[in-house]
């Protein structure tokens, strides 16, 4: 019983600290400013250490250079393809096109890069990696932080039929479903409204809970709740989201995030 009741009071601690932080973001003059975010998801072939190594020693210590935070994981569960997720988040679009131009002309990390791209040419670790380039929503303009004990990520994309249905399924996330999303559960950490990737139109999120339970027991109060039958039956949100993706994550060790 004992038990049960930390285990609850500990689901509460995570939804009042969630919602505080939605509630802080609303609050800041600030937050106008909003996070580009970088998505990239390798289809590894080789030795996944090679890759994690040329993260943590090599590529991330750059980036830091810019104040860019990069969260690296892996798949919640083993599958027979095997990927690794990367989030890069950018202050602004203004040190995305920074790091673009400058990354190469940063010569402790073509040093420090130097021992992965002689190693992988001829034992390439990757077969090719998706990139997805997306802006955040309004409604989080800025990463929110998950809990240190947070080990279950769900990556989310939902694919609209067209640019317009894209659109309003962004605004529906804006105006009510992220805050009821925090209101039952589903904890947030960013949201981006794809602007380059290999399907468009697109949007994708990702979300955190400690662990499946409590995934699954967040999205069945979404599901079954009276605001959410309200929400899916208006008609400006019909056709909005024909098809979606969602992808469970856990933390890489040098993970940021």
């Amino acid at each position: 019983m004992k038990r049960r009741n930390f285990i609850r009071l500990s689901a509460l601690a995570g939804l009042l600290a969630g919602a505080n932080e939605l509630k802080a973001l609303s609050s800041k003059k600030e937050s106008k400013s909003k996070e580009i975010y970088e998505w990239r998801i390798y289809s590894l072939t080789g030795d996944a250490a090679v890759l994690d190594n040329f993260y943590e020693k090599a590529f991330i210590p750059a980036l830091e250079k810019h104040h860019v935070r990069v969260g690296a994981f892996k798949q919640f569960k083993e599958e027979v393809t095997r990927k690794q997720y990367y989030l890069f988040v950018y202050p602004s679009i203004e040190i995305y096109h920074k790091v673009q131009k400058n990354l190469w002309d940063d010569r402790l990390f073509c040093k420090a890069a130097q021992s992965y791209f002689d190693f992988t040419a001829p034992n390439p670790v990757y077969s090719n990696y998706e990139t997805y380039l997306c802006e955040a929503f309004d409604r989080i303009p800025k990463m929110l932080t998950p809990e240190k004990n947070s080990n279950l990520y769900e990556l989310r994309i939902y694919h609209s039929p067209n640019e317009d249905a894209n659109r309003r399924k962004v605004r529906m996330f804006n105006v009510e479903e992220i805050d009821l999303f925090h209101n039952k559960g589903i904890l947030s950490v960013c949201y981006g409204d794809i602007l380059a990737g290999p399907s468009m139109p697109a949007l994708m999120y990702l979300t955190w809970n400690k662990d499946l339970a409590s995934r699954e027991a967040a999205w069945k109060a979404f599901g079954s709740s009276e605001e959410w039958k309200t929400m899916s039956k208006k008609p400006e949100y019909a056709y909005t989201a024909t098809k979606n993706e969602s992808i469970y994550l856990t933390q890489l060790a040098y993970s940021q995030i």
